[in-house]
């Protein structure tokens, strides 16, 4: 058995030199290295940026969108959108484990999340068995491997796996907002009513205290609704996000002309930057979790109005993000009936 390098550079088959997820091909062959996990792949979760690009490009015909997922893993040995740039993340069961991989814990059958990104996950697809137009998720035959720095979580038992899959798929965004958020702050949730938004929403409820105001944009009625219903915010506009001067004059009405402590965006849509930057106070933070995001249309544009605010890159990873995000599903019976109904 060869021996494979901790970040999986031996993977790499183009360019030379990088590493896997910048990579524009990775080797996908199904012989594990030592340090690497095999797993049979149940269920990929593409990331929302990524699934609203390919099910648009194909006018949301299922058949096309296997298509184009089958021709992406195909020419790149990995799910990574070549438009959005971003992957997902998936579950299924552990085939192999190589004797060099860090837990010789896992045995042969254990069920598991990849933390890390499809984009940068060598990936073989047999056969596409559904796509779910409503929830991102593409149930398949497939395999996939997992390097040596690989993050993932064993799935667990109390909560149904593809519950647990949308959950985990975005955890890095509670995680952040538990270490960003203060109490009394004023956060402003842009995107509020989605995956993410939903989870956002409740730890920020839960940050701010009773002196504080969660104020959530979301584009879709129905959406917001929803926030309203669980009682996740304070304030829930219906806007569209691309609409900057509206954003910042209904949500400067309410958190007033200075503008909010943090302001989270999980829009998966792109030209959303800006009503995050205006919106914001000096010295506060945006924290950009949606892949749509466009680094220079933030940074040029943040300094094109001139605001003095931190701009925080949406890291999928956060020590500690996935058992967060798992006792948010727990402690919540509303966002587990509605996660429940959308994804089992």
């Amino acid at each position: 058995m060869n021996k494979g390098n901790k970040y999986g550079t031996h993977r790499v088959l183009e360019p030379k030199g990088t590493l896997p997820q910048p990579a524009q091909k990775l080797d996908n062959t199904m012989s594990i290295y030592d340090n690497e996990l095999l797993i049979d792949v149940q269920t990929l979760n593409i990331d929302s940026a990524s699934f609203t690009q390919i099910k648009g490009a194909c006018d949301a015909d299922t058949a096309k969108m296997e298509e184009m997922i089958l021709s992406i893993v195909g020419e790149r040995g990995k799910m990574q959108n070549p438009v959005t740039g971003s992957g997902g993340m998936l579950i299924g069961t552990i085939k192999e484990v190589g004797p060099n991989f860090p837990n010789q814990d896992l045995k042969v059958g254990d069920k598991i999340a990849t933390l890390v990104s499809l984009s940068l996950t060598p990936l073989k697809i047999n056969k596409i068995k559904n796509i779910n137009v409503s929830n991102d998720q593409v149930d398949v035959d497939a395999e996939a491997i997992l390097f040596e720095s690989g993050l993932y979580a064993v799935l667990p038992t109390d909560v149904p796996e593809k519950l647990a899959l949308a959950a985990l798929d975005v955890a890095g965004a509670p995680a952040q907002v538990d270490r960003l958020v203060k109490e009394g702050d004023t956060v402003c949730i842009i995107g509020g009513g989605g995956k993410s938004g939903v989870l956002c929403c409740y730890q920020a409820m839960e940050k701010v205290g009773p002196k504080g105001k969660v104020i959530v944009v979301e584009y879709s009625e129905e959406n917001a609704q929803r926030i309203k219903d669980l009682g996740l915010a304070h304030e829930v506009l219906v806007g569209d996000a691309t609409d900057v001067m509206d954003v910042y004059t209904r949500v400067t009405e309410i958190a007033g002309e200075e503008g909010c402590d943090v302001v989270i965006n999980n829009v998966n849509v792109a030209s959303t930057e800006m009503s995050s930057i205006l919106i914001t106070k000096d010295r506060g933070c945006v924290y950009f979790f949606s892949m749509a995001t466009s680094f220079t249309k933030a940074a040029l544009g943040a300094e094109g109005v001139g605001k003095d605010v931190d701009m925080i890159v949406g890291n999928g990873y956060a020590i500690g993000h996935a058992d967060l995000t798992l006792d948010i599903i727990r402690k919540s019976e509303g966002i587990r009936e509605l996660f429940e109904k959308l994804y089992v």
